[in-house]
């Protein structure tokens, strides 16, 4: 099983984009998820996008993975 982290795009060039992990900078490419722009946020495997997700979703994502790291660490 593994989990897909949502990561925010912060610049797109052609098909592919400059995504933030959390402070954790990728290129990703673009070409299976139609109409992104910069601040969407997606789901990435392998090196592509492939969903994008509404910014709701993502940010509960990331403050649920956030807490898990935060228990983890205890």
């Amino acid at each position: 099983m593994c989990y897909a982290i949502p990561a925010k795009i912060l610049n797109i060039s052609s098909m592919n984009a400059k995504v933030d992990y959390g402070g954790v900078i990728k290129i990703v490419n673009l070409s299976l998820v139609d109409n992104l722009a910069a601040g969407d946020y997606v789901l990435i495997h392998a090196g592509f996008a492939i969903e994008k997700l509404d910014r709701k979703s993502a940010e509960e994502s990331l403050e649920i993975i956030r807490n898990m790291i935060r228990e983890a660490e205890r």
